[in-house]
């Protein structure tokens, strides 16, 4: 996936969860909109280099939007609006050798309670498939990539939701994506957040397949790398 023209500036600090103030290489300081949710441990240290994109809606209340943090080795993407697009874009190219085969790829499709599905895969040969996708940027200290970073009850919903298709019948598949290059294999950040670790492995026992993907993270555009082992 290609990224929009980004422009330098240093963190100085993230609060209220969707706001960050930074430096341009001018010297002006601007808050700007951080679009994750999450506590992003291991990629929100003051002071470090970031990469911003400049909207052109005139309406939005903030201008500029957090895209890219320098972990000191690695370019990390804590934009979690991107992932979706990288991953689906990954599979129509054909990236993802277990999800192939499939005529149409469609997006924010309504199923089990109130939920949507990031990505639904059909074929009228083969069970549809659902596919979740997470945006993996916690580096634990062991040096394993996990998630998620903070408590989610939404991200428990989906692995319900996910159960709920396979014992119907259809395919699911979590997917983590892992929007760093630092760090080696993937496991559930039980420390954080024990529910969904304990939940991820029944999930896995009933049936829903886990996917984790490496991404290669540059200024300009962010791919789809290799699988990445899963520990747990």
């Amino acid at each position: 996936m290609n990224l929009p023209e980004l422009v330098p500036a240093t963190l100085v600090r993230r609060y209220k969860r969707f706001l960050a103030d930074c430096e341009l290489e001018t010297g002006e300081q601007i808050t700007i909109h951080c679009p994750n949710s999450g506590s992003m441990r291991s990629c929100a240290e003051p002071g470090q280099a970031i990469l911003i994109s400049r909207s052109n809606n005139l309406k939005r209340k903030l201008a500029w939007t957090w895209e890219l943090y320098w972990s000191g080795s690695s370019w990390v993407c804590i934009n979690t609006q991107r992932p979706n697009h990288i991953v689906a874009e990954a599979i129509v190219n054909g990236q993802i050798p277990a999800l192939q085969n499939y005529d149409e790829l469609r997006r924010e499709v309504p199923y089990g309670s109130h939920e949507r599905v990031d990505i639904l895969l059909q074929n009228p040969q083969r069970p549809p498939c659902y596919v979740e996708v997470k945006s993996c940027t916690l580096l634990n200290p062991d040096g394993v990539i996990r998630f998620p970073d903070a408590v989610s009850t939404r991200a428990l919903r989906h692995l319900h939701a996910l159960r709920e298709v396979v014992a119907n019948g259809g395919r699911a598949v979590m997917f983590f994506l892992i929007g760093r290059e630092d760090g080696q294999g993937f496991a559930p950040a039980d420390q954080v957040d024990p529910a969904y670790g304990q939940a991820l492995r029944e999930a896995r026992r009933a049936g829903v397949e886990i996917l984790a993907y490496r991404t290669r993270v540059s200024p300009d555009k962010i791919v789809i790398d290799a699988a990445e082992q899963l520990l747990f």
